[in-house]
């Protein structure tokens, strides 16, 4: 495969998962789907960190757009464009390491909701601290009272994130190798197969 191919190879899941994150971390904004809760400010501090929007979407986008280019025979298809698709795979590697740390801080410290500590019910992140992980022991969700399902919510859109923080970092990484044999050997672009 030359580095051509292989640019546009990557490139296009990039794309898929850039919005893919973008989405996931828009929707965070609203658990249980209703505005209340960020307007009341009742959300955990690793949605408003914007991981998705900002490290695994609009820092993996960028980078995907020149690597695509680097596909095309009249734009950055050559050893330039190539070298420069390392440095925006770098980024990409960046954003996607930043997406990464927040979904995994985002896992492990829970969901902020509203929970019975004693007698009375108040906001805030009942596993978080706590030596027993709530990941494993789907008992202890019923702790969260509101909003309701909080805990399958902010699981299965963080869970997406770091698998799709994964995957980018992989294809970015990935880019910076193709990027480095591009500007050393060429792109093979125009040549017979």
């Amino acid at each position: 495969m030359c580095t051509a191919s292989c640019s546009k190879f990557v490139a296009i899941p990039l794309y898929v998962l850039a919005a893919v994150s973008i989405i996931c971390n828009i929707i965070l904004f609203f658990p249980d789907f209703e505005t209340e809760y960020t307007e009341s400010g009742n959300i955990t501090e690793e949605v408003k960190y914007m991981g998705g929007l900002i490290g695994g979407g609009i820092l993996v986008v960028i980078p995907a757009i020149h690597i695509h280019l680097t596909s095309a025979n009249n734009c950055c298809a050559n050893r330039c464009g190539m070298f420069l698709s390392i440095g925006f795979a770098a980024v990409g590697v960046v954003g996607a390491l930043y997406s990464l740390c927040v979904a995994a801080v985002g896992l492990n410290d829970g969901p902020w909701c509203l929970f019975k500590n004693g007698t009375q019910d108040v906001w805030g992140r009942p596993f978080k601290g706590s030596n027993e992980s709530y990941l494993t022991d789907t008992d202890k969700w019923t702790e969260c009272l509101i909003p309701e399902n909080v805990v399958e919510f902010n699981l299965g859109l963080f869970s997406t994130l770091l698998v799709a923080a994964c995957i980018e970092l992989i294809l970015c990484a990935i880019q910076m190798v193709n990027g480095l044999f591009g500007c050393i050997c060429g792109t093979c672009t125009g040549k017979e197969p």
